[in-house]
């Protein structure tokens, strides 16, 4: 009986030590989630205390250019002040817009099934009407539309209920087939949105909060899709079409020696041209420069008979037949007609376009790179930045603040000549904005390109909460900054900087790198007033003739092939440079709307719209708007000699 009893009493003297055990465990749990919430609260302190010190000490200072780096990361926005006297609107940075990286993969879209909602012929009809007549969704294809309308789920709610949240994130576009809906921003009301319209459509572009709150005034029935059904149809409509043009030009004997991403970017600047009945597609007799292939329908090849002067019929061509190939090779002289039978597409290149691109790409395969001397000084200075650690610095001043980083002017312990700028990343915010894939990129990009005219990346570190960049340090300011104090700048001081950028981006573009966040912004000066691009959140390594889908960038400065999501390659630079070219002579980028998505229909609109200012000369306006075409014009600008 005392053996029990002190067993027992044994046993229960355990379990009380293991129940103590596991409270005094989850104390210290909440008191270590107390000290990270009280951590990152005092990172947030102290972040506020710097930006407002740098604040303070950019009033005392003179109206002189600021020394400044590259200091905001890709998603934030950074405040800034007007020059004394100036009666100019307050400037502001602007902000840069990435979407999360996709989850599909484009070699398995071809398999993807995409679920498809019966409705009624009426319903089909209103549905096309209203993506036809909203300033976004017009500019996508006839067979994009009709996908889009298709996989579109119907959705019903009653009186009162609310649709969209202003502050929630967004990721479907809506059209509205019954009943009425209220738009509100902040409590107050916007307008009343009735049938047959499109609303929410920011959010199949990219992730983002809604901007308003959209309240059904009645009973209400609506269509939807999601910004993952609406990507996949984008890339995989794209893709297929790539994969139809390439394999068209593979069928012809001259292309068939070609290298694929050769054979790809003649595919991007195919253009499609439709014919009636009865059409002279070309006569026999008269100059033409085209090759022709056809995509849909048939054509009569026909020659003039000498003696009777009637076309003699020789020929019909189908689907995938070719004409006019001599044209390419310097023949201008028609020596058939061709006309259309039904309708007819066709798939059209001029031979301009075909020498410049086929001898553009040459001139980039066959350039030579980084030569040994480069390499052996490269190398010398990997060995060096491999051996120093953080503590090896010491910190001079802050030299900019943004919402998610920091740079501050780093020297060298044992040797004070050398300076260097140091860019301070919170993890915290990486993770939450889904930015891993591009601060990756970034490091891999920067570590590898080596241009006079792209700032240096010597090495990173990393600890518990941050990261680091040891970045070339260039105290010239950012041409941002300038550009805020001055203005606008006349034509020869946009020159230099425009040619400044031109080698960046050639640099990067002979190695299948697109930049994808062209802006004054992102422009230093270094002690000798060159410029340098600088933050590389964006950039990407694609390779020669291929695309990527990521819609990023600053929406005054993307291409409309990136806000269509169609796919882009470097061409997508090439229209940033024109917008860069115009607002440093103007002082303005040419396309501008009170928020993104009214800002990106004015993009789709085309340069064409756009009244220039006087103060910009007729060849500066003849350059920008060379830059500024389309994608499938612009193409082979990416690839002659001056690239871009």
């Amino acid at each position: 009986m005392l053996v029990y009893m002190a067993v027992s009493k044994g046993g229960s003297t355990l379990r009380d030590l293991q129940l103590a055990l596991q409270l005094k465990i989850e104390e210290l749990r909440q008191r270590d989630a107390l000290i990270d919430d009280l951590e990152l609260e005092l990172d947030t302190k102290d972040d506020l205390i710097r930006q407002l010190q740098y604040e303070l000490d950019r009033h005392r200072s003179s109206s002189q250019v600021t020394v400044s780096v590259a200091e905001t990361t890709n998603t934030e926005e950074a405040v800034t002040v007007n020059p004394v006297g100036s009666d100019e609107p307050l400037r502001t940075k602007r902000q840069a817009i990435s979407a999360e990286p996709s989850a599909l993969d484009p070699s398995q879209l071809t398999d993807v099934t995409l679920t498809s909602y019966c409705k009624s012929k009426e319903s089909s009809e209103l549905i096309q009407k209203a993506l036809m007549d909203n300033d976004f969704m017009k500019h996508l294809e006839h067979g994009q539309i009709l996908t889009i309308m298709d996989c579109m789920r119907p959705t019903s709610l009653t009186k009162g209920c609310c649709v969209i949240q202003e502050g929630d994130d967004g990721s479907t576009v809506y059209v509205l087939e019954e009943g009425m809906v209220e738009v509100t921003k902040q409590g107050k009301k916007l307008c009343s949105i009735g049938p047959e319209k499109v609303f929410g459509e920011l959010a199949i572009l990219y992730n983002c909060t809604r901007t308003a709150t959209v309240t059904a005034l009645t009973d209400i029935k609506l269509w939807a899709i999601d910004r993952q059904d609406f990507q996949t149809i984008m890339m995989r409509t794209g893709l297929i079409k790539l994969s139809q043009y390439t394999d068209f030009l593979r069928s012809v004997p001259s292309f068939q020696s070609l290298p694929e991403d050769i054979l790809s970017k003649l595919a991007d600047v195919l253009e499609e041209t439709h014919y009636s009945d009865g059409d002279y597609i070309i006569r026999q007799g008269a100059s033409g420069d085209t090759f022709f292939i056809i995509s849909q329908g048939q054509v009569k090849v026909s020659q003039q008979n000498s003696d009777t002067d009637e076309q003699v019929p020789e020929k019909t061509l189908t689907k995938g037949d070719w004409f006019g190939e001599q044209a390419l090779k310097g023949e201008d002289v028609r020596t058939a007609s061709v006309t259309a039978v039904g309708d007819v597409t066709c798939l059209v290149i001029d031979r301009e376009s075909f020498k410049q691109l086929i001898g553009g790409l040459d001139d980039v395969n066959n350039k030579q790179c980084d030569n040994d001397e480069v390499k052996a000084r490269l190398q010398e200075e990997s060995d060096f930045f491999s051996s120093v650690t953080l503590k090896d610095f010491n910190i001079i001043c802050t030299l900019g603040m943004g919402g998610f980083s920091r740079v501050e002017l780093v020297q060298l312990k044992n040797d004070s000549t050398r300076s260097f700028a140091l860019k301070v990343l919170k993890k915290r915010h990486i993770l939450d904005s889904s930015q891993q894939g591009h601060i990756l990129s970034e490091r891999r990009i920067m570590m590898e390109v080596h241009s006079p005219f792209i700032i240096r990346l010597y090495r990173t570190f990393r600890d518990s909460k941050y990261l680091y960049m040891l970045l070339e340090v260039c105290l010239g300011g950012e041409l941002w900054t300038l550009l805020r104090d001055r203005g606008s700048f006349d034509d020869s001081i946009t020159r230099f900087y425009t040619g400044c950028v031109i080698e960046a981006l050639a640099f990067l573009h002979a190695r299948g790198i697109i930049y994808r966040d062209l802006k004054p912004e992102n422009i230093i000066l270094d002690h000798k007033g060159y410029a340098k691009l600088v933050d590389f959140g964006f950039a990407k390594k694609v390779g020669l003739g291929k695309k990527t889908w990521t819609f990023c960038g600053t929406p005054e400065y993307v291409a409309p092939e990136i806000i269509l999501n169609k796919g882009h390659d470097n061409s997508a630079d090439c229209w940033s440079l024109g917008i860069l070219v115009f607002e440093l002579l103007s002082g303005s980028p040419p396309f501008c709307g009170s928020d993104p998505m009214k800002t990106y229909n004015i993009i789709l609109r085309g340069i064409d719209m756009v009244e220039f200012p006087k103060k910009i000369t007729k060849s500066a306006a003849n350059l920008i708007k060379r830059l500024c075409r389309f994608e499938s014009e612009r193409q082979q600008l990416t690839h002659t000699d001056s690239h871009c």
